[in-house]
C-alpha cells in the first residue's frame, strides 16, 4: 500500500520482536524486523526506514552504536528512532526524544512511535 510509512524494529528477543510487529501492523505500518545490531545497521543503509524501534542491549553491535551511526550520517540523522530498554539509565548520556521502558504494551509502543514519526524527533538531537 503507497504511503505507509517503514518501521524498522530492532529487538533481540523474538517474542517481544514479533509483539511489537504486530502492533505497528495491525496500527498501519510496513514492518521490518532484525535481531540484533549489525542487522539493524545493514537494514538501515539498504532501505532507510522512517523511523526505528530500537533496543539498546543487542547482540553484534549494541543499541548504542546503532543509534551513533544512525545519528552521525547526514542521509539517516533525520529517522526518528524509539529506543526501548529495560534497563534503569541505559540510556543516559544520550540524547534521545522518544524511550520507552520495558515492559511495553502494543498501545504504548503505537501511541510512542506515532508521537515520534509526527513530531520528525530524530533518535539523537544536534
Amino acid at each position: 500500500m503507497p504511503g505507509r510509512r517503514r518501521i524498522l524494529i530492532v529487538e533481540d528477543d523474538a517474542d517481544l520482536r514479533r509483539m511489537f510487529r504486530h502492533a505497528l501492523t495491525f496500527a498501519g505500518f510496513d514492518v521490518q524486523e532484525v535481531g540484533d545490531g549489525l542487522a539493524a545497521l545493514r537494514a538501515i543503509e539498504a532501505d532507510r526506514p522512517h523511523g526505528i524501534v530500537l533496543d539498546l542491549g543487542l547482540p553484534l553491535v549494541s543499541g548504542h552504536t546503532v543509534l551513533q551511526d544512525v545519528a552521525a550520517q547526514a542521509h539517516t540523522r533525520q529517522i526518528p528512532v524509539v529506543v526501548v530498554t529495560g534497563q534503569p539509565g541505559d540510556h543516559d548520556g544520550l540524547e534521545v526524544a522518544c524511550v520507552l521502558r520495558k515492559p511495553v504494551s502494543p498501545d504504548e509502543l503505537v501511541i510512542v512511535v506515532r508521537r515520534c514519526l509526527a513530531s520528525g524527533a530524530p533518535g539523537m538531537r544536534s
